[in-house]
């Protein structure tokens, strides 16, 4: 089965949720997103995946004792993305307990360094995140485009050494439209790389056509909005159970009720 991988997108230390990376769209969905990170791990989360959006947008770590916090607080891996754009940075990561460095800008504007961090951590700790806008791969926070196309970066990652990416399809990031089936058929396809989805998944048939795509190498997905928002029938149970560990109130018995 895909493995589902929670998003954890920390903006001024709280966890919040944005539409195709508009800041203007941010809607906050906790307070403290190490609570945040424990309740997937109740929900048997085998993977997280963290976002620092002040630290995209800086182009450095900004979040670090909240990133910190998280990996202390949990017992699986956690994967951190947002601003690595030096080998210190990247360092200074892995030091605090993250077990894998997701890549986005220093891939188009420094990719020695993306070889030099694969050869000195190894592959199973460095992956490349390849956001993009019409098939063309945007960087700094998604704001500057690359001019890159998303099968031309990704083949030039993989000769760096890099074994899996990360492909978000920047127009359906949360928006619950589903995900971009063709373009991850195709980018797992040409490429050889395994691929993790990201972007638009809000309910259990996107997942079953996602697992049409595993043979592939799309072993994995991304999913933030919808975990949020309780679209996955399963959730109810668990928010009952746990709801006097972590504030719910974010969460919508109407939609849970709904969920398909």
């Amino acid at each position: 089965m895909i493995l589902i991988i929670p998003a954890i997108d920390i903006k001024e230390g709280r966890c919040v949720r944005l539409v195709q990376g508009r800041f203007e769209t941010e809607t906050v969905y906790f307070e403290d997103p190490v609570k945040t990170a424990r309740l997937w791990r109740v929900q048997n989360a085998r993977v997280l995946h963290l976002v620092d959006l002040d630290g995209a947008l800086e182009g450095r770590p900004v979040n670090l004792s909240a990133i910190e916090a998280i990996t202390r607080a949990v017992d699986i891996p956690v994967q951190v993305g947002g601003g690595i754009r030096t080998y210190a940075d990247a360092r200074r990561l892995l030091d605090i307990g993250v077990y894998r460095i997701v890549l986005g800008t220093v891939v188009v504007e420094d990719p020695e360094l993306v070889g030099r961090l694969v050869e000195d951590f190894g592959p199973s700790h460095v992956v490349v995140s390849l956001d993009a806008r019409g098939g063309r791969v945007r960087t700094r926070g998604w704001r500057s485009g690359s001019g890159r196309r998303v099968l031309e970066l990704a083949r030039q990652v993989k000769a760096l050494g890099i074994r899996r990416v990360i492909f978000t399809d920047i127009t359906r990031d949360g928006t619950l439209r589903g995900p971009n089936i063709p373009a991850l058929r195709r980018l797992a396809e040409e490429t050889g790389l395994r691929v993790t989805a990201s972007g638009g998944v809000s309910r259990y048939r996107d997942l079953l056509a996602l697992q049409r795509l595993e043979p592939l190498g799309v072993d994995s997905v991304i999913i933030g909005r919808a975990l949020y928002e309780g679209r996955f029938p399963c959730q109810e149970l668990w928010c009952v159970h746990y709801k006097e560990e972590v504030d719910l109130s974010c969460f919508s018995t109407a939609r849970l009720r709904q969920a398909d």
